[in-house]
């Protein structure tokens, strides 16, 4: 039973989950309403996590789970917590990945490590370089993966017959079919941006390795250059942007653009699914390849609810809720798991789960997956990208 896998440490109660064998833990977690930070801009996550993970949650650990909506601005929530002296957080669990857990880290305001002390720790997929490496920063046990991604672009093929494959070719769609095309100004659009800077780059790994001010600086004016020359073809010539990836939904799916995009490279299915999006829709990559990252949890350093934090953790990572998450009309987000080394029958179940219809295969997409790189390029693109083109 993965959830019950104990390790050997002394069984007395502390503050910190850590020195408690598992079943001490999951004691001291029973009771616990557990607030857990995420974003909350998809239905179909939220109903995930409200219909399928939160009664588990309670059935299984008398846990109440009480998700907080934020977007992306949990370093700044945290460190006004420790600036106004608060001792105790208001938030247990955080949904990050890259330039939040770069800043996270940079202020200590995540527990850690703790993954190792997870029994389900031992079916993540840790050799998978995507896995353990968040933007190019080692996990270091601070943050467990809960998902894997890739960025997508969606087209109503019913309108856009023959969607543009590259770069060149998206710049030519987009003069030739002037306010169809825009993107948003939030994760999702940034991580667009961050897809052309490596295309429009000479080889692949162009940002890989440390920040380096001078390389940035060069895949920043070729992009700069490209988005120059589009700017008056795109949505509202260029001079205003979707705030999210929700809002640029809803353009396309309104019929104002003709493309979205999306990080869940399951969305375009579970969106047809919903009725949100037509039957036509579909999702691919570029051919110079999109962003394909991972997604974690933190356990915030100041939280008063660090063993339910482990607990939940545990059962987000477990077969049953990762094989759930995977289902393309669920949420159709990749799994974090070597299934190959789960315990019968659970490779099975994982290999023969039927497959999305509107986007190309997870492995058909490895070939044109983009590493991400470090968190300090998304810090200056946001800054420099909003200094150049909205004038603040």
């Amino acid at each position: 039973d993965l959830h019950n896998v104990a390790h050997s440490f002394p069984t007395r109660r502390s503050s910190d989950p850590r020195t408690l064998a598992w079943p001490a833990l999951v004691d001291a977690a029973r009771g616990s309403e557990l607030r857990m930070a995420m974003w909350t801009g998809d239905p179909a996550i939220n109903r995930y996590m409200q219909q399928f993970i939160a009664p588990r949650l309670r059935e299984r650990y008398g846990i109440t789970l009480s998700i907080v909506p934020v977007a992306g601005d949990v370093p700044v929530l945290l460190g006004n917590e420790l600036a106004a002296g608060q001792t105790r957080s208001h938030l247990d669990l955080v949904w990050i990945n890259g330039e939040n857990f770069y800043k996270l880290r940079a202020q200590q305001a995540l527990f850690g490590p703790f993954t190792e002390y997870l029994p389900g720790n031992a079916y993540v997929d840790w050799r998978n370089p995507r896995i353990a490496r968040d933007f190019q920063q080692d996990v270091a046990g601070f943050e467990a993966p809960w998902g894997t991604a890739q960025l997508l672009l969606i087209t109503d093929t019913a309108r856009v017959s023959a969607p543009p494959r590259d770069v060149t070719a998206l710049a030519a769609w987009i003069h030739a079919q002037p306010g169809r095309f825009t993107f948003d100004l939030s994760f999702t659009g940034l991580s667009f941006l961050k897809s052309l800077m490596i295309g429009l780059s000479d080889e692949r790994s162009a940002l890989d390795g440390p920040f380096d001010e001078a390389r940035y600086g060069a895949a920043r004016e070729r992009l700069f250059a490209w988005l120059r020359d589009v700017q008056p073809s795109l949505w509202r010539a260029g001079k205003t942007f979707p705030r999210d990836v929700a809002q640029l939904h809803a353009l396309f799916a309104n019929g104002e653009v003709d493309f979205t995009m999306s990080m869940n490279d399951g969305e375009a299915d579970n969106k047809v699914a919903s009725g949100l999006f037509p039957p036509s829709a579909q999702a691919y990559a570029l051919d110079s390849g999109t962003i394909a990252n991972t997604h974690y949890l933190g356990i915030v350093a100041r939280s008063p609810h660090k063993a339910a934090a482990m607990v939940v953790i545990n059962e987000l990572q477990s077969p049953e809720a990762q094989y759930e998450k995977l289902r393309s009309g669920v949420w159709g987000d990749g799994t974090v798991l070597d299934v190959e080394r789960l315990p019968p029958p659970w490779p099975t179940r994982f290999a023969t789960l039927p497959g999305r219809e509107r986007a190309p295969p997870r492995a058909a997409l490895k070939g044109r997956a983009l590493a991400e790189p470090s968190p300090e390029v998304m810090v200056h693109l946001e800054r420099d990208f909003r200094e150049h083109f909205l004038g603040h």
